[in-house]
């Protein structure tokens, strides 16, 4: 079984899309494969109930790679697409672009504060693809 959502994002941020994906599933037990179609995002598995958590982590994340016309920067050479762009591609290498999350009766076996969320690391809004899979136990 397998299916495409779109998340519009409003730039840099974590959007949350558990629900969409839990009124996907089947009723049976399985494993869930979601995958981003791009490589300036990220998914991620995160806390959904304190939104310090998220500010946090999008701080950590701008220090580890602030934009290209930064002077730390300067090395960079792929700038064609805006000073945002290359930093996003080093933010996608360190997080994860798939998951995988195991599924029990239908519903994902997710911690009590556990979302499943789209990071997005462009300044403007994007459309963005996540393919989903879900492979039945049999």
């Amino acid at each position: 079984m397998q299916t495409t959502i779109t998340i519009n994002t409003r730039g840099p941020g974590l959007t949350e899309f558990t629900d969409r994906v839990a009124e996907w599933l089947p009723r049976r037990d399985g494993l869930l494969t979601l995958f981003v179609r791009h490589t300036s995002c990220s998914l991620l598995v995160q806390e959904n109930a304190d939104p310090d958590v998220q500010r946090d982590l999008l701080a950590w994340l701008d220090r580890l790679a602030p934009p290209a016309d930064d002077p730390s920067m300067d090395y960079l050479a792929h700038r064609a697409e805006g000073p945002d762009d290359m930093p996003a591609h080093i933010k996608a290498a360190h997080l994860p672009v798939s998951l995988q999350i195991p599924v029990q009766g239908g519903r994902m076996v997710l911690g009590t504060w556990q979302g499943i969320y789209l990071v997005e690391h462009r300044r403007r809004p994007h459309s963005r693809q996540v393919a989903l899979h879900f492979a039945a136990d049999d």
